[in-house]
């Protein structure tokens, strides 16, 4: 009783952190960015990856099996691993403003499951037989860790082509002279800058230079990390469909039966495989690669959660109760 009273307040409290620390990253992106609020964001993703660790590990203990054997421990894994990511992004490239993609990616995932399951989802139940297997823990782990980089990577991917509409089409950083974008020629002399009017007109493309350099430095940021992201956790669906054939033939004396899991992970593999290809063997950069890695965001979802909410197939069963 006292363990399960405490997994329920584990959870409750790090989905209000999660809510919490979104809340700050895009406070401070919006309105003002301050160093307190920096370390603020960053310590309470590390406190909510400390909780849901210890979440998942009270699951494990009290149900005697990896903590995924349904939707709502694999959904708190998923929130988890966007936790683990965003943090690791922090801590190693020093840029706060990733937050605001990741946090509230991993907060919606656990308001999903937190929230938007029913409460019988959330109970300790025994494995079904077909779970009851040592391929479950590095299946399915590799299968939800995937998730959570696959998405992580797309989603920035859809930031940069957001940004990339946005952005004046006629600029290059190696058309203008850098310095324009800190001196301005009303800086010089009035008798050489002519009227009131040019004053302006030089203002003006002096702030579009800014503007436009900025968002310039953001889209190969992005770039930059999406594709890292998205080449660290493209091995891990390998991984996850190979162990999971191998599962497969053990519980159901097949590798492959086309099952709509089974399926839809393939595409999403194939998706992963081609945004990796243009940008490694073709050269494709920025616009053209994130538009694939954008249609890989749902994609993944449609793999995760989409097949699920059908309840048919052999991946079904143990996600979604039948009256649902």
């Amino acid at each position: 009783m006292t363990f399960t009273i405490l997994e329920q307040f584990l959870a409750h409290i790090s989905f209000f952190l999660l809510f919490l620390v979104t809340l700050i990253y895009w406070g401070k992106f919006i309105f003002i960015n301050n160093e307190k609020l920096n370390i603020a964001g960053k310590v309470g993703m590390i406190i909510v990856s400390l909780f849901i660790t210890i979440f998942l590990s009270i699951r494990w203990i009290l149900s005697k099996h990896f903590p995924l054997s349904n939707l709502y421990e694999s959904s708190m894994f998923l929130s988890w691993g966007l936790a683990l990511i965003h943090s690791i992004l922090e801590s190693r490239t020093k840029n706060y403003w990733l937050g605001i993609v990741t946090a509230p990616s991993a907060m919606l995932a656990h308001g999903f499951a937190t929230l938007g399951l029913p409460r019988e989802m959330q109970q300790l139940l025994p494995l079904v037989p077909a779970l009851q297997s040592h391929w479950l823990m590095m299946h399915v782990t590799t299968m939800i860790l995937s998730y959570s980089a696959l998405l992580c990577g797309s989603l920035l991917a859809i930031v940069l082509c957001i940004v990339t509409a946005t952005r004046q089409r006629e600029f290059s950083p190696k058309k203008y002279d850098i310095n324009l974008l800190f001196h301005s020629p009303i800086d010089k002399d009035s008798s050489e800058m002519g009227n009131n009017n040019n004053e302006t007109y030089y203002e003006s493309k002096k702030s579009l230079y800014f503007i436009n350099f900025r968002k310039w430095q953001l889209i190969n940021e992005l770039d930059n990390y999406s594709y890292r992201i998205i080449s660290f956790g493209f091995p891990l669906p390998t991984i996850g469909i190979l162990s999971g054939a191998v599962w497969a033939n053990e519980a159901w004396g097949s590798y492959w039966n086309w099952d709509p899991k089974e399926t839809w992970a393939l595409i999403t593999w194939l998706i992963f495989a081609t945004y990796l290809h243009t940008r490694m063997i073709q050269g494709w950069k920025t616009e053209q690669s994130a538009i694939i890695a954008s249609l890989g965001f749902s994609i993944t979802w449609i793999c995760y959660l989409g097949v699920n909410s059908l309840g048919k197939g052999l991946h079904s069963y143990g996600w979604l109760p039948h009256n649902l």
